[in-house]
């Protein structure tokens, strides 16, 4: 028991399960805020929950300079980058192409990977498999209706969800190419309190500052969020540097956050209930992570 509640298929699957609750904290909050200033005090207070769990203040510092290089450009591609883009990009589109774009997010990562990963090629066995995985994204979001227009605005808000998805596959090669050499805390609270402070800073110039009397339910959300991103990274930045692990492998599992999403939706949302373009989604998901994994492990076998 204690051995799978250590392994990475577990790790992965709580990280995602995190992730996905976090489209509700984000609606309860941008219905008082903006988007860049709330992802910028939400991120700040993650880095800064994590910094007690580093050790000591001296571990934190020290280790912090040694690596300061490393920590500037995850910040840059994992919090500063990825969320201006994401939150930019989904003002700009349809809820179904948002959704589909975000999801496909695992292709994205294993080209990157492919480009920048000697250990971590593309083969056609993986591309059909993780192309049938969004497919089942396609179905989940048709829900949502495409009323695209096709606009300037559309086609831009679409690069930059992209740009957003390869930002953070090229985050996670940085944080994988470090395995033993930073501690995956020290290196997330650091990043995440350095992304949040620039997202914040810079939504000063581009968006109202709407101060911070708000009532409860947007700092419960907020707290919420900050929770859950401090623990889903850290944990995902300890699996990227866990031996064995590639980078096209381990984000193949985010498949299951929008799977997890709509669960909750249904849960907790009363005008959102099942429906069989969701439910054959969640099948086609599920069947291609089976297969994802099968061929991995035969892959690994074959190996040795």
């Amino acid at each position: 028991m204690r051995q799978f509640l250590s392994s990475t298929v577990f790790l992965a699957i709580i990280s995602c399960v995190l992730w996905s609750t976090a489209f509700v904290g984000i609606k309860i909050g941008l219905t008082y805020t903006t988007p860049i200033q709330f992802a910028g005090i939400r991120f700040f207070l993650s880095g800064l929950m994590l910094v007690p769990l580093c050790g000591s203040i001296t571990r934190f510092f020290s280790e912090g300079k040694q690596h300061i290089g490393t920590i500037l450009k995850v910040s840059f591609l994992q919090t500063f980058i990825l969320y201006t883009f994401f939150y930019l990009g989904i003002s700009l589109i349809p809820g179904a192409l948002t959704a589909i774009i975000i999801g496909s997010q695992p292709l994205f990562a294993a080209i990157v990977a492919h480009l920048f990963m000697d250990n971590d090629k593309m083969s056609v066995r993986k591309f059909l498999t993780i192309s049938f995985g969004i497919s089942g994204i396609v179905l989940i979001a048709i829900k949502k209706g495409f009323q695209g227009s096709g606009s300037y605005y559309e086609i831009g808000g679409m690069l930059l969800l992209i740009l957003a998805n390869i930002a953070s596959g090229l985050g996670n090669i940085v944080v994988s190419k470090r395995k033993g050499t930073i501690s995956p805390l020290i290196l997330n609270a650091w990043q995440m309190s350095l992304g949040g402070l620039s997202l914040f800073l810079v939504s000063l110039f581009i968006e109202p500052f709407n101060g911070f009397n708000f009532p409860a339910a947007y700092y419960g959300a907020l707290s919420w969020l900050s929770f859950l991103s401090a623990a889903a990274f850290s944990i995902w930045f300890m699996l990227l540097q866990k031996p064995g692990v590639k980078v096209s492998d381990l984000n193949i599992w985010k498949f299951i956050i929008p799977v997890f999403g709509a669960l909750l939706s249904w849960i907790i949302l009363p005008d959102e209930s099942p429906d069989f373009y969701s439910l054959s989604g969640m099948t086609i998901i599920g069947i291609s992570v089976i297969l994802y994994t099968k061929q991995n492990r035969r892959a690994s076998k074959s190996a040795r």
